[in-house]
């Protein structure tokens, strides 16, 4: 999925939060725990679908890898037009999509064509630099999902474009259903590539169930909450939230607190241990990357000089999109 915002912010993220920053709430019973409230940025027009993002922000900018979580729906999409999102760049980053709810046409500048659906995962690996396209079929009345940027290491961030689709099969810990989509977690193992560890899941908790998962203590975590409302290592998270866990854990629980069924999304890694600059689109390390794939998307792309560069062309039916205008400034690291 695109940024879609025509003013983003340049954002510098090292790994760290800055203590100082508005917003933040540290648990007093778990003080581990930092809880993230989503801010909601419309993908378009007034009409157009919206989410509500909860990485990256001043408080943290990074879990291990994970660089960019936005969740969305459940939306109706006789109201919102859907998922409408012409051609757009990438670099230096992976795309993880994931959905509860609908189905979404993906195309991108190395050939492929899939059908994002629920329990399925659709993973772009953009390296060097891509574009794809994304747009809700008819047969959608309901769209609702997470989609999830994985910032590539340096080691790899320059690697040919490509493209997985895997189908994630469900199992059942004490009552609990978990789909794996990336890395290992509960004996499970998934098979979409991974530049650095990670971990990604989906946890299905029945009213009044809890679970007790063993992780990598070199690991960040981050439970963003779907349905419901939950406790994450001893902290109570609503619906929206995102609750972040730093290094150190062996095991962590997840119960649900509600009286209904919880959804969540369990996301971890290893901190990346790097600085990277994601502005609109793109991951860069410094300004001057980030302002380079950008001169070369509108010369390539959108004023058509070469179709076949760095991001190459997208069997779509309309136009690409078009680069918003850089920052005046440069932003320095929080740190």
């Amino acid at each position: 999925m695109s940024n879609l915002e025509r003013d983003p912010a340049e954002i510098v993220c090292d790994g760290t939060a800055s203590p100082e920053a508005p917003g933040t709430i540290l648990s007093l019973d778990a003080p581990g725990v930092m809880l993230l409230q989503p801010r909601d940025v419309p993908l378009g027009g007034p009409r157009a679908m919206g989410v509500r993002r909860t990485l990256p922000q001043r408080e943290r900018s990074l879990i291990g890898a994970w660089c960019f979580v936005d969740h969305y729906g459940p939306d109706d999409v006789a109201a919102t037009g859907g998922m409408v999102v012409p051609p757009h760049p990438h670099t230096g980053l992976q795309t993880a999509s994931w959905l509860f709810a609908g189905e979404v046409e993906h195309r991108d500048s190395v050939g492929s064509l899939a059908l994002v659906r629920p329990g399925e995962l659709n993973l772009m690996t953009a390296g060097a630099g891509i574009s794809h396209s994304e747009v809700s079929t008819p047969s959608t009345t309901t769209l609702h999902g997470v989609q999830l940027w994985i910032a590539l290491p340096d080691l790899t961030r320059h690697q040919a474009p490509h493209f997985e689709n895997h189908v994630i099969d469900p199992v059942v810990r004490n009552g609990v259903t978990l789909h794996v989509f990336l890395g290992s977690l509960a004996g499970q193992v998934a098979a979409a590539t991974g530049d650095t560890p990670l971990v990604g899941a989906q946890l299905d908790l029945p009213a009044g169930s809890s679970i007790d998962l063993e992780v990598d203590p070199g690991f960040e975590h981050g439970v963003l909450v779907d349905t419901g409302t939950v406790r994450f290592a001893g902290t109570a998270i609503q619906r929206n939230e995102l609750g972040f866990l730093a290094t150190g854990s062996t095991s962590i629980r997840v119960e649900n607190t509600g009286e209904g069924p919880a959804r969540v999304v369990l996301l971890g890694g290893e901190p990346l241990g790097e600085q990277i600059v994601m502005w609109w689109n793109f991951i860069g390390r410094d300004h001057d990357e980030v302002a380079a794939f950008r001169a070369q998307w509108q010369a390539e792309v959108i004023e058509g000089a070469d179709a076949s560069g760095r991001f190459g062309q997208v069997a779509y039916h309309g136009a690409a999109l078009p680069a918003p205008a850089l920052p005046n400034v440069r932003l320095k690291p929080r740190r």
